[in-house]
């Protein structure tokens, strides 16, 4: 099992959105970097657990934790021109862009901020908190992943 941090706006797309929805469930769509992709592609699998990271908004961070419940997959915004992540260059034959399903799991009894990632000596390595990393979903360590559990107020899942 893998763990990983994903990003969305909570304007655009909140972990109570994603709550609210049938079976909890959400395809994880409109992601447009090459290098995420091949993440979602080639590491991302069935019952990897994620952080749900709120980002670009007065006061970023992490709510709580969801599951992926489908592996890779073409991500049909791509075909639409009336979507705002549309790719013109990207054939249904070759689709260029994928998704996948992500599941509410649980819930932080504590909000656990971007400021309090950055002051926790045990989080300093973590890749989201490097300068200049700006990818919406980023691999977290199983040592991270436990301490950022626990700052949650959430016993580790794993």
């Amino acid at each position: 099992m893998s763990f990983w941090l994903l990003k969305s706006e909570p304007d655009v797309f909140s972990f109570d959105d994603l709550k609210s929805r049938p079976k909890k469930t959400e395809p994880w769509n409109g992601v447009r970097n090459y290098q995420v992709r091949n993440m979602m592609r080639d590491q991302m699998t069935l019952g990897d657990l994620g952080f749900f990271y709120h980002s670009s908004c007065d006061v970023p961070g992490i709510a709580g934790v969801v599951r992926v419940v489908r592996e890779a997959y073409p991500d049909p915004t791509q075909f639409d021109p009336a979507s705002e992540y549309f790719d013109a260059g990207s054939r249904r034959e070759a689709p260029r862009w994928l998704m996948v399903d992500v599941k509410w799991e649980a819930d932080f009894a504590e909000f656990v901020t971007l400021e309090m990632l950055r002051s926790d000596p045990a989080l300093a390595d973590m890749l989201i908190l490097r300068r200049g990393n700006r990818l919406s979903i980023t691999p977290v360590e199983r040592a991270h992943w436990a301490r950022i559990c626990r700052l949650g107020g959430l016993h580790a899942r794993a």
